[in-house]
């Protein structure tokens, strides 16, 4: 029952806000990120401990106004979504302005291959549709297995309705198929600074330690593309911010381990300093550091004990 109210929640935002006039639509997502806000569930509450390592000195005042300031940057990205099907093609493209694009057309007019590694910022869906509806350059990404399937097949149809190639993360060949697309000069776009499998790397991430996929590392290394960081913000205005960053280059020695985990470092630091400059816009609503997996790891053995000996 819970899968299926949280599939036709999903599915009334894409039937109904694309629909609402555009005011509408902004007053609606920032009185519901508000109301979330105010009653300080589990998503919020680990939205300010994660920021409590981003920003210095986190006064407890502090950490509310960035953490509201976070759900209404995160409710205006499900804001954009839900209406972005509806954007026509000028629109889509006037929607964002990233700074150095140039990397990013140099590489894919080299025939090189590109790879665009991104954390959770602002709205990565809107930077794809920008790439695919205002370069007209199609790519290929990797989802996250959502449950129940329905949800996840509406968020593929979804995708691929923007001109993206969206393949599972889990249950197929998704590397094999990201590797082609690169070594025939297409682009990859990766949002790359959470792990989602056991075989992550781990990095120093402002001042502890978390693993972040190897995923984009080891294409770059396997297939020659360039590997490119990308931050993104929002501002006061309707045009979303970003940063195309310098190349993370493969190191010219070491074994392979070697140089994924030095190229996972050179992205977690990027990634810190676009989040550090901008931490309301990242929309990091679940355990990201290691010290934090490992307490719910063993509060979970607790549990396991206690209904053992119950």
């Amino acid at each position: 029952m819970k899968d299926r109210v949280t599939d036709g929640l999903y599915g009334l935002g894409w039937a109904t806000v694309k629909k609402l006039p555009e005011p509408v639509a902004k007053g609606l997502g920032r009185r519901i990120a508000d109301t979330v806000w105010k009653r300080r569930g589990a998503s919020v509450l680990r939205l300010e401990s994660n920021l409590a390592r981003v920003v210095p000195d986190p006064t407890p005042a502090r950490l509310a106004a960035l953490s509201k300031a976070g759900m209404r940057s995160y409710m205006r990205y499900w804001m954009e979504s839900f209406r972005l099907p509806a954007w026509s093609r000028e629109r889509a493209a006037g929607s964002f302005d990233p700074k150095d694009v140039h990397h990013l057309t140099d590489g894919l007019a080299s025939g090189r291959g590109v790879i665009l590694a991104l954390p959770h910022m602002a709205n990565w869906d809107l930077a794809g549709v920008w790439v695919t509806r205002g370069l007209g350059v199609p790519f290929a990404t990797v989802a996250e297995r959502l449950k129940p399937e329905s949800l996840f097949d509406r968020f593929v149809a979804y995708r691929e309705s923007l001109g993206m190639e969206v393949l599972p993360h889990t249950g197929g060949s998704a590397f094999g198929t990201l590797a082609r697309r690169l070594r025939a000069g297409g682009l990859v776009c990766l949002v790359a600074d959470r792990d989602l499998s056991a075989s992550g790397v781990e990095v120093d991430f402002f001042g502890e330690r978390t693993r972040m996929p190897a995923g984009p590392a080891i294409l770059a290394q396997q297939t020659g593309a360039l590997l490119l960081p990308v931050t993104l913000w929002y501002d006061d205005t309707d045009v979303m911010k970003g940063q195309v960053h310098a190349p993370v280059e493969v190191p010219a020695s070491g074994t392979r381990a070697e140089k994924t985990s030095s190229m996972t470092q050179a992205l977690a630091d990027v990634f810190a300093g676009g989040i550090a400059e901008h931490p309301e816009d990242w929309h990091m609503l679940q355990r990201l550091w290691l010290a934090d997996l490992e307490k719910r790891q063993e509060k979970r053995q607790e549990k396991g004990q206690e209904d053992r000996t119950a």
